[in-house]
């Protein structure tokens, strides 16, 4: 059974950073694509970030360019996302995700299969 377990969140004031991290367990998952994504109370779940099984291919939503960085380590069935410059806006439950719906855009929450389940991250002003 596939798992995966995000870890990091808490409590941070304007401009700091956090470090989520993410496991998966049950298989290897070096060759998928995988993403963050984040909700808000009373908002849908939306895209934050993707790479492909090299960490050299990312892609953002436009709102966290320049302040977020997802990577992975393929050997320990790892990815992250680096937080830095946070603001209250940024405030949401994360949740990493595996794709595999490649037929579906990496933006849309179709084309991931296995999510885990959610961290966190609270800015405070």
């Amino acid at each position: 059974q596939v798992q995966l377990l995000e870890s990091g969140g808490g409590l941070v004031q304007v401009g700091g950073s956090l470090r989520l991290s993410c496991v998966a367990s049950g298989r290897t998952f070096s060759l998928y694509p995988m993403g963050w994504f984040r909700q808000a109370p009373g908002k849908e779940r939306e895209f934050v970030a993707a790479t492909m099984w090299s960490s050299a291919a990312t892609d953002y939503t436009n709102s966290v360019k320049g302040r977020f960085t997802i990577s992975r380590d393929n050997a320990k069935n790892t990815v992250y996302l680096q937080m830095n410059s946070l603001k209250p806006e940024d405030t949401a439950v994360y949740y990493c995700a595996i794709r595999s719906q490649r037929g579906v855009s990496y933006l849309r929450e179709e084309s991931y299969d296995y999510w885990g389940q959610g961290t966190q991250v609270t800015v405070s002003s």
